[in-house]
């Protein structure tokens, strides 16, 4: 990493950089940066391979089948459909490789079963060939050319530019295979992306092992380099603010019992500051086991368990909490709650870039420096006011001062977080 970062105990850091404690007491101006950028590592089909590669919902909507093998509407990209219903962007990453099909006339440009889809047509037109590739019997390319090494490689094919061509009325490609997920990619895709920013990453697995590196992973993040994201893992009580334990499983012939994870790392990276997913309504595409009874309910939410209940005729959230149950002065009770959770994750990553690209290394650490850095967390902190995230803010309350060395800025900001209702207490007098 560039820069430093993290947490600190002692004012004793070697690196440059934003080192943020949050307790329970006590971007370069005064807009908040954007939400809804969720992350995640899955099994594919068809894909990129080696590489985190990112797409917009927008991209997903016109052209999942390019991206992922599959139209918008396919069952195998239903989990995907669930993540965009509150997602804007999603970084992925494959777990799989496999083989890619092929046939005379070119291979499929990725690897997976998908590629057996794609059929070449050849058609002779005077001087000239007719080259049409067809995916799942649509026409997405044609081409006139003279020889192949004219033919430009698609979204679909990559053409073999020495290829001899003739008419033919289609050519399957074949051999395309999907290999076996592989639990080392979670790592390498972590790798990858520790220098991007994103709110909500999704572990897409039921292997303990996996869910573990996951935990560890966030929790190295958060606490380490002072990267602030929350991390949905199904059924893992990792006993922090960082991690979101989902708790109901997906039932139905051939699903995966984590396969509402993709609903909740997509509404929790979409859910804004000043909103709370408790009592939002399921709209994703699996079937939710929602069989509890209320002590059931009540033991869940008490262990840090997110779950889903049924309100009638639909699928709710019941309250958005994460898995942090025991609590210290450091971190109360608050810090279960992921509306605050993602309003101190905001406010730590929106200071430190304002920090990292205003003021390191160009503004001096003198008294004028500090005012104007103090200037910057007040319109900042009262941003969030306006909105409705923090309530009853002192400006005089925040305080900016050098710290042990000359190079070294302290700050103390002193926030109280406003929460969504969730529960109602009341006393009706009848007279």
């Amino acid at each position: 990493m560039a820069l430093g970062g993290g947490v600190f105990l002692t004012e004793n850091k070697v690196l440059p950089g934003s080192y943020i404690n949050f307790t329970s007491a006590a971007r370069a101006d005064a807009s908040l940066s954007d939400r809804g950028v969720a992350a995640v590592a899955v099994e594919l089909d068809w894909g990129v391979e080696g590489e985190v590669f990112c797409v917009t919902a927008d991209e997903f909507l016109t052209d999942s089948s390019e991206i992922f093998g599959y139209q918008y509407t396919d069952e195998k990209v239903k989990g995907i459909r669930d993540l965009f219903k509150n997602a804007g962007k999603c970084y992925f990453y494959r777990t799989n490789g496999g083989n890619k099909a092929s046939c005379g006339f070119g291979e499929a440009r990725y690897s997976g079963v998908r590629g057996n889809s794609i059929i070449i047509a050849v058609a002779e037109d005077g001087d000239e060939f007719a080259v049409d590739t067809y995916f799942d019997g649509r026409n997405i390319d044609s081409q006139k050319v003279t020889s192949a090494e004219e033919l430009e490689d698609n979204a679909y094919v990559v053409f073999d530019k020495e290829a001899e061509l003739y008419a033919t009325a289609g050519m399957n490609m074949t051999g395309g295979s999907n290999g076996s997920a592989d639990s080392g990619k979670h790592q390498e895709f972590m790798d990858k992306i520790e220098s991007l920013s994103f709110n909500t990453l999704g572990c897409l697995t039921g292997d303990d092992g996996v869910k573990d590196l996951y935990v560890d992973f966030t929790k190295m993040m958060r606490e380490t380099y002072g990267i602030k994201f929350q991390t949905v893992v199904y059924r893992k009580a990792a006993e922090n603010e960082g991690i979101i334990n989902v708790w109901n499983k997906a039932v139905g012939e051939n699903e995966k019992e984590h396969e509402l994870v993709w609903w909740v790392t997509g509404a929790s990276a979409g859910c804004e500051i000043n909103e709370s997913l408790t009592n939002k309504e399921y709209d994703g595409m699996f079937k939710v086991d929602t069989v509890f009874k209320q002590r059931e309910l009540e033991e869940g939410i008490r262990n840090g368990r997110f779950m889903f209940h049924r309100a009638g005729e639909k699928v709710r959230v019941i309250e958005d909490i994460n898995s942090l149950t025991e609590f210290s002065v450091q971190k109360n009770e608050d810090f279960s709650y992921n509306q605050i959770v993602r309003v101190i994750d905001q406010i730590g990553n929106d200071i430190a870039v304002m920090f990292n690209e205003k003021y390191l290394g160009k503004v001096q650490n003198n008294n004028a420096g500090r005012l104007a850095f103090w200037n910057d967390i007040v319109t900042y902190n009262r941003e969030l006011e306006r909105l409705g995230v923090i309530e009853n803010f002192m400006a005089e309350d925040v305080v900016v001062e050098m710290g042990k060395d000359k190079k070294s800025v302290k700050v103390t900001n002193p926030i109280e977080v406003v929460c969504a209702m969730s529960k109602l207490y009341m006393t009706v007098i009848v007279e």
